[in-house]
């Protein structure tokens, strides 16, 4: 399994996994579609699909287009009548059901975001495993068993937003009520089995609240696993289930 960023933080999100057949699923569609086609070198035709978390526009500013493309958009209700964007390629999805695109079996889960009905997404592969996909959310309500590999959200950390957001009490709030610090990620990961864990990418870091040497560091000390800075352009072409 290759996974493919594009993009990952309040500009634009999107996550391309592609397995070595070529089929891929595309998580989020927050940057323009041309850009999600020149990554897949204009050829949507093994494109299985698309997961949209919530309906901000740097998860979903690409859905108009990627509908037009024919590919279908996997959201909650909330998400999809908050998108306000009538298409028969929306489709719903209800949270603990398994959905399956192509090869890929996707479980969605409640998160807690400012906005309708936001999900993150158990995703399951042969090649991979089992993926959680965690972003925007204060905390996670709930432990995975099995997990291979994990996207996670490391927005800000405490103290930084503390120092820099001290005069701007409003705009503070609404990150710390929104998304998730590295310390959270932190203790959602520890609250895991991750023994067979392989990868760990943290993503949708803050440009402003977060230091990526420092929170790699830190998850890194504590896991003791492969962690990597999402970050623009980055391939990471062992996005298995084992490390090998």
């Amino acid at each position: 399994m290759r996974l493919h960023i594009i993009n990952s933080n309040s500009d634009g999100n999107c996550y391309l996994f592609t397995d070595n057949n070529g089929e891929t699923l595309i998580v989020e569609c927050g940057v323009r579609f041309e850009r999600i086609k020149q990554a897949l070198n204009f050829d949507l035709s093994k494109v299985v699909g698309c997961l949209v978390t919530h309906e901000h526009g740097d998860h979903c500013k690409g859905v108009r287009d990627a509908v037009k493309s024919g590919i279908d958009i996997y959201a909650t209700a909330g998400t999809i009548k908050g998108l306000k964007c009538v298409h028969h390629r929306f489709n719903a999805v209800k949270k603990g059901g398994i959905y399956k695109l192509g090869p890929f079996d996707v479980i969605a889960f409640d998160t807690h975001h400012d906005v309708n009905e936001p999900c993150g997404f158990l995703i399951k592969h042969a090649e991979m495993g089992t993926t959680l996909f965690l972003t925007d959310t204060i905390y996670c309500n709930y432990q995975f068993p099995g997990l291979n590999n994990i996207l996670i959200e490391a927005n800000y950390s405490q103290d930084i937003i503390d120092e820099k957001l001290a005069s701007n009490r409003f705009l503070r709030n609404r990150v710390i009520q929104s998304h998730m610090s590295v310390e959270t990620c932190l203790d959602t990961l520890q609250a895991n089995d991750l023994r067979a864990v392989n990868n760990i990418v943290l993503i949708h870091l803050s440009d402003r609240n977060s230091d990526a040497k420092v929170f790699k560091q830190r998850i890194e000390d504590a896991t003791l696993k492969t962690v990597t800075i999402a970050t623009a352009g980055l391939t990471i072409d062992n996005f298995n289930i084992t490390p090998f």
